[in-house]
This record gives structure tokens, C-alpha cells and sequence, in this order.
């Protein structure tokens, strides 16, 4: 498999926290995003960088918006969104992958990568429930 293909534009919340932070980069609807402690501001998440950008630590969640640094980012936290792209139904480890801001399925790590649990999908257009956990383990 691969990173998930989500369409930025159907990107929304279903229900849940919405927390809203400065782009610290440009960020796309659809990516998977960290709050930086060092500046408070949300930044793509990536499973082959550092422990803070695996999520340790740190708020997370999926970007509902884009926006180039500087510009204000939604970005939801628990509960569910449909991410407007093709998930498999049921596939119960979808995870921060080593691109980054992207998702992809638990298979897809390597063994360099860290394990940062985003969520499951419950069918396969996209609808994504949250069940989150940045463990700093490498695969």
C-alpha cells in the first residue's frame, strides 16, 4: 500500500476538538500536523524525524484547512473526519508516515521509522476515526 491520497477540498470534521494554531510551513487539508514547542506553531508530522515530530509530547492531529506559513490552521485532534480520499474499511493502524504531513497504514513503516497511531477508518471514502498515541518506539 501506500501514503493515503486524500482530496485537500472534501476534507472535514465530523466531530470533535478543533484546535486552532499558526502554519509554520505550508500545510495542505488532509496532513497530519504537530504542534512545535519550541514556537507554537503546527508543522507537518513525520515518522523518520525527530521524537517531537512523531508526535511525542506534543498536540496532533490531521490539518482541516491549508495554508502557508504564517496563516492560520485548523486542525483536528479526537473524534472523527472524512478525509475525502480511499481508505480500506476497517483497517484498524492507520499511522504517521516517513513523508511528511502524510498517513499511511501501519505495513508501510520501516524498520527506522517511529510508531505514532493516528486512527482507523470505518469505510472506504475517507471517514477516519481518531484513536491517537505517539509511543517514540521505533519500528
Amino acid at each position: 500500500m501506500a501514503d493515503l491520497s486524500i482530496t485537500a477540498t472534501s476534507v472535514v470534521t465530523v466531530s470533535g476538538t478543533v484546535i486552532k494554531k499558526v502554519a509554520g510551513e505550508t500545510i495542505v487539508a488532509g496532513d497530519a500536523v504537530y504542534v512545535k514547542a519550541a514556537d507554537g506553531k503546527a508543522w507537518k508530522m513525520q515518522a523518520d524525524g525527530t521524537s517531537e515530530e512523531s508526535g511525542v509530547g506534543v498536540d496532533f492531529g490531521i490539518a482541516l484547512n491549508g495554508g502557508s506559513a504564517g496563516q492560520p490552521i485548523l486542525f483536528q485532534v479526537d473524534g472523527s473526519v472524512t478525509l475525502g480520499g480511499s481508505t480500506t474499511a476497517k483497517t484498524t493502524s492507520y499511522m504517521v508516515s516517513a513523508a511528511a504531513g502524510k498517513i499511511c497504514p501501519q505495513a508501510d513503516l520501516i524498520s527506522t521509522n517511529k510508531i505514532t497511531y493516528l486512527g482507523y477508518a470505518t469505510d472506504a471514502v475517507g471517514t477516519f476515526v481518531f484513536n491517537k498515541k505517539a509511543t517514540g518506539a521505533v519500528v
